[in-house]
């Protein structure tokens, strides 16, 4: 049986909340695509309070960021991004470039070729996200992207250092300093002083991820990231304090942002809830963290394992902590989550920050059919085709004409005939004539 001891928001408050943010978002994008610099500029004296002579850094502005760093900050900075480069490799590696001889005379292939341009959207106007810096620009980078834009809205009144750090020792090709919709929109759109880009990158607000929806197709995108999601599946194994960590680990992210507790142990349950509450007393975050809790905070209890597992496949959350006897029946079975995180010695923050995957994760359910940010969402495999003998022409060329002629296209059967006539030695071959019925004829 499975019971909820605590529910979020009704699915039909949130769709509400989510029709006002498509409205707000449509508008600006229109306006920065009739008037470019100056309706960006518009939105980031409005909302950010930012009005630079130029939202790029120059070389002389990155360097003193860097510098206002101490050597401590740079070096764990250094450190995140080497575990972060490192498995990015990895994954690029494991993408080959394949050429066979799939049928005598016939090559086929295919190339992992980079994306162009992409910008990459990283958070900073109430936490600095730096980390968000290393899972984009440089996971873009070990992907082999020529030309990188990094973005992310003003800290405080100007750049966070570490931010513009993050994004300098990454790779970044260009700097800005700009947020919201305006930033994703100058990128994927292209103003007088911003190249557009091809594809757009990064995890943002609702509002950012509402604007990176509707600006697809015009661009690529690595995939709708929202409001981030925790989804703890626990059973007695562990206790209410880490359990309690965990959720408000993430829901301090922002007011929108769901954590939720699956278990099949009621006195856990009801213990956690009675945690969350007395860390809350205690949280600096806890403005953010409290909101988010009552809002969008859920409390599941099942009686079995297979019962969690089904809950958890329905939720397909992007981040899934597993504290049980055996994480591995879910690391097995699960088939719906962002990224898993196995064990109480592993968190979502290790994750987030450190540890070597990519943050960027899927939400809202998306998946249920993609997986994160990671170094294939830069490359495009693209297939390439050689016929290398006039015999395997010829050939290819029967099955074609034959095939087209049951779809009634002409001109793709008159591609095929040609080839039968000049590599097949059928010189006689009537323009349009099947090859199937040529044949037929002759016998």
């Amino acid at each position: 049986m499975i019971t909820y001891l605590k529910r979020g928001k009704d699915a039909a408050v949130r769709a509400q909340d989510n029709a006002k943010v498509r409205q707000t978002v449509e508008g600006i994008l229109a306006d920065i695509e009739k008037n470019g610099d100056s309706a960006v500029r518009k939105y980031s004296q409005n909302f950010d309070a930012w009005d630079p002579s130029s939202f790029r850094l120059s070389e002389q502005e990155i360097d003193a960021a860097v510098k206002s760093l101490s050597r401590g900050q740079i070096d764990d900075i250094k450190f995140a991004q080497k575990q972060i480069r490192n498995f990015a490799q990895i994954q690029r590696a494991s993408m080959t470039d394949v050429e066979v001889e799939t049928h005598p005379g016939v090559i086929l292939g295919h190339k992992n070729i980079p994306v162009n341009a992409v910008g990459c959207y990283i958070p900073g106007g109430k936490y600095p996200l730096l980390a968000a810096a290393h899972m984009s620009v440089l996971t873009a980078k070990v992907a082999g992207v020529p030309r990188v834009v990094a973005t992310a809205p003003p800290f405080q009144g100007s750049p966070h250092p570490a931010i513009v750090t993050a994004m300098h020792l990454a790779g970044a090709d260009e700097i800005l300093v700009l947020g919201g919709v305006q930033a994703v929109a100058a990128m994927a759109l292209g103003t007088e002083s911003i190249a557009a880009v091809d594809m757009l990158v990064g995890p943002g607000n609702m509002y950012v991820a509402e604007a990176k929806r509707q600006l697809f197709g015009r661009v690529g995108i690595d995939l709708f990231a929202g409001p981030t999601e925790t989804l703890v599946i626990a059973d007695e194994s562990v206790d209410a304090e880490i359990c309690a960590v965990d959720l408000l680990g993430q829901a301090e992210h922002g007011p929108t942002s769901p954590s939720v507790l699956l278990t099949n142990s009621e006195k856990l349950a009801r213990e956690t809830m009675a945690e969350i509450e007395r860390q809350l007393t205690i949280l600096p975050t806890a403005d953010v963290a409290r909101i988010a809790w009552a809002d969008y905070g859920e409390v599941i209890v099942c009686d079995t394992y297979e019962e969690m597992l089904a809950v958890a496949d329905e939720l397909a959350s992007e981040h899934v902590q597993v504290m049980t006897k055996d994480p591995d029946y879910f690391l097995n079975n699960m088939s719906n989550f962002g990224a898993l995180f196995l064990g109480p010695r592993t968190n979502v923050a290790y994750g987030d920050k450190v540890i070597g995957t990519n943050h960027t994760l899927p939400t809202n359910k998306a998946a249920r059919y993609t997986g994160g940010l990671w170094v294939g969402k830069f490359l495009k495999t693209c297939t390439y085709q050689r016929i290398i003998t006039d015999q395997a022409s010829a050939e290819i060329g029967e099955y074609c004409s034959r095939l087209s002629h049951m779809e009634s296209f002409v001109g793709h059967g008159e591609q095929a005939n040609i080839r039968v006539r000049r590599y097949g030695n059928q010189p006689d071959l009537p323009w349009y004539e099947p090859v199937a019925l040529a044949k037929a004829a002759a016998n």
